[in-house]
């Protein structure tokens, strides 16, 4: 089977290299010149002239992102190499937080997530005993809830300090959205897989991988290779503007170089974002039946009509910064909490401990705004004053704000995404389509990975 894969980011190589597995005949196609979508690397100077290879945007994964991990190692990513191993903690500058005991490093799951939360630092005994109880409950109601629960509806009493120093800094950087608005079902599915799942091969679900390359390099290009080596036509720089229906598959109009060329497909995946789907969908609608058009039109509307969040990263140098961990939380604000959560960090990384043989990377930390608002200068200057207040950083310097502001959908309670099948021959792969995580890489992975998969069982293949 001919299949066309719209979109090169994490969904679509996904589903690009499932399909080539599978034995179809794939072309990927990208409109930008780079590989990776919201998940790429970024080339930035800072004051010096220094070349630094960063990102739009610091990621971490899980070791329960099963699907993300084994694609990384079909295409022949190291995982020990490319990934730093830390067991599950959130603790702050100060000491105080959630970390995992080095004698409790290796339990299995979820004995070790268990040990975190009875030794975490400046918790009473109430405090632990109350999520541990809470922790109980879900999982013998099998991590379900109402689907018009918030996570704060389902963290319901638990004790402030519990909710400040774990579920709030994991519910807004899972789901991008702070705990009364954000969906309680999907924050349980996520805290299910990653307290009581399986880990990818030996990797605890729990653990936290920080990567060491930028995101390009960490899946992207190796990907890319593992395409084009197996005969894939893989391209930047080359735009879906149309989608017709034809009398035996699909006709993708593509611009390319200046000039515009038709390429046909059996199968046509689409794994851009919701807008560039949602039109040209909408465009499909025009060559089919009446009947047809009505699903085409519904299922664009929906796409087109989800609400976003936006993410921020903050680039910034000290040349005294040698953070007590890879990775930190950080309270709202400056030491006493003066500064407006949504111009707050959640995490610095450490990006000097990330890539310790490079010296142009040393004393470069990545502050992280999950659910910030769209104001470069405002979220930079809090940001700033953030880092110097609760890391002791005086001579800490903004080097780039960078803000995808379409980064997640807004992963609100019953929300309605649209599903994978658009019509016969014609798949949605992306973190917005309907699943059961948010807008994360593991999402979007296996979102694509599915799209390809179903690709024989549509047509009637064995």
């Amino acid at each position: 089977m001919k299949v066309l894969v719209v979109g090169g980011g994490w969904a679509g190589l996904a589903a690009a290299v499932q399909a080539c597995q599978e034995g179809h005949e794939v072309t990927l196609i990208e409109a930008t010149r780079h590989w990776g979508g919201r998940a790429r690397a970024l080339a930035l100077q800072d004051a010096a002239g220094h070349c630094l290879r960063l990102d739009n945007g610091q990621h971490i994964l899980i070791g329960a992102y099963t699907a993300t991990l084994g694609l990384m190692e079909t295409v022949g990513v190291d995982l020990s190499r490319a990934l730093m191993d830390l067991p599950l903690g959130l603790p702050f500058p100060d000491g105080l937080g959630l970390t995992t005991p080095a004698w409790a490093a290796r339990w299995p799951a979820p004995l070790d997530a268990l040990a975190a939360m009875t030794t975490a630092r400046g918790w009473s005994w109430h405090d632990r005993l109350a999520l541990l109880r809470r922790s109980l409950a879900w999982r013998l109601r099998g991590f379900r809830c109402l689907p018009t629960d918030t996570v704060a509806d389902v963290c319901r009493d638990l004790p402030r300090r519990t909710m400040q120093d774990l579920i709030e800094p994991l519910c807004v950087s899972a789901l991008n959205l702070p705990p009364a608005q954000a969906s309680g079902q999907v924050f349980l599915r996520v805290l299910r897989d990653a307290l009581f799942g399986q880990g990818h091969g030996a990797l605890r679900p729990a653990h936290l991988l920080l990567p060491r390359h930028d995101l390009g390099m960490l899946m992207p290009a190796k990907a890319v290779d593992w395409l084009r080596a197996r005969g894939v036509d893989a391209r930047t720089g080359a735009r879906a503007m149309a989608l017709r229906r034809g009398e035996a598959g699909w006709a993708v109009s593509v611009r390319e170089d200046g000039a515009v060329r038709t390429e046909h497909a059996d199968h046509v995946i689409l794994a851009s974002s919701a807008e560039v789907a949602g039109q040209l969908v909408r465009d499909a609608a025009t060559s089919v039946t009446p009947g047809q058009a009505r699903s085409l039109l519904a299922w664009a509307d929906q796409a087109q009509g989800l609400p976003h969040t936006a993410i921020a990263t903050v680039y910034a140098r000290s040349p005294s910064a040698r953070l007590p961990a890879p990775m930190l939380a950080l309270r709202p604000g400056g030491t006493a909490g003066d500064l407006s959560a949504s111009l707050s960090a959640q995490f610095v990384f450490d990006r000097g401990q990330l890539h310790p043989d490079d010296p142009v990377m040393q004393g470069v930390l990545a502050f992280v705004v999950s659910a910030s608002p769209d104001d470069r200068v405002a979220l930079e200057t809090a940001v700033i004053a953030q880092g110097r207040q609760q890391l002791g950083l005086d001579q800490l310097t903004p080097i780039r704000t960078v803000v995808e502001r379409r980064a997640t959908f807004a992963c609100l309670p019953a929300l309605a995404r649209p599903p994978a099948r658009i019509a016969d021959g014609l798949t949605a792969a992306a973190d917005y389509v309907d699943g059961p995580y948010p807008a994360t890489i593991e999402g979007a992975v296996r979102s694509g990975r599915q799209a390809a998969s179903d690709l024989g069982r549509r047509h009637g293949l064995p």
